[in-house]
């Protein structure tokens, strides 16, 4: 069970899923259903009151919060970078060489647009990165992914405000460069979707159903007004 503060009703409760590895389950349901908050949990931006959240056997709540983070790759709806480089970006803490970071670009299509950037690698992006459009920064965000070989991947409506065209883009990094990663994606699209295994419908806090179907499965079931 997880809320936000004391008093307030569940966020999540009573919610139980299985995940296997190099699985995409999709993560549908209204507002407010709890799809963010699942990945708040995931990622103990809250602590939840009871039950436990398992990555390979393993408590994330015994987990240092450093450790965490850095082997789950987020890519959210909008992604903010921070003032710094575009190495920094990608690279924090130097574990990489330029070859592996311009090859990391090189495989989500964006080498060519901001290598050519002043200063390459070491070009500083200021708050907010203007010079960057949305599916730019969210293509930077599946770089990292890439580069770091993220084994879990969650995507918090990415896709929702971009073109189709950067949209399908990612969605064949991610059959063909994370191949081996466990992908979580809430999505706005229904082609998002498409090559799901699973997915897990939440209503109020919890699992309404959890299904090993496609995206005409889910269309189905909103037509019946069950999503």
């Amino acid at each position: 069970m997880l809320r936000y503060a004391d008093g307030r009703p569940p966020a999540l409760n009573d919610v139980s899923f299985v995940a296997e590895p190099g699985t995409k389950v999709g993560i549908v349901g209204r507002t407010g259903s709890g799809k963010s908050s699942l990945f708040a949990a995931l990622l103990r931006f809250v602590d939840p009151e009871s039950g436990r959240i398992l990555v390979d056997g393993v408590d994330v709540a015994g987990i240092r919060l450093s450790d965490l983070r850095s082997r789950i790759a987020v890519i959210p709806q909008d992604p903010v970078l921070l003032p710094g480089t575009l190495r920094e970006n990608l690279d924090p803490f130097t574990e990489f060489t330029d070859d592996q970071v311009r090859a990391a670009l090189d495989k989500v299509g964006v080498a060519d647009r901001l290598l050519a950037l002043p200063g390459g690698l070491d070009h500083v992006f200021p708050i907010g990165a203007a010079r960057l459009s949305a599916g730019e920064r969210q293509l930077l965000c599946l770089a990292r992914a890439v580069l770091h070989n993220s084994k879990v991947v969650l995507i918090d409506e990415a896709t929702a405000n971009l073109d189709r065209e950067t949209d399908a883009r990612i969605q064949r990094v991610l059959r063909s460069e994370l191949t081996g990663a466990t992908v979580l994606c809430i999505a706005h699209r229904r082609d998002t979707l498409l090559d799901a295994d699973h997915f897990v419908m939440l209503d109020a806090g919890r699992v309404a159903t959890l299904v090993a179907a496609g995206p005409a499965d889910i269309e189905a079931r909103e037509a019946a007004g069950e999503q």
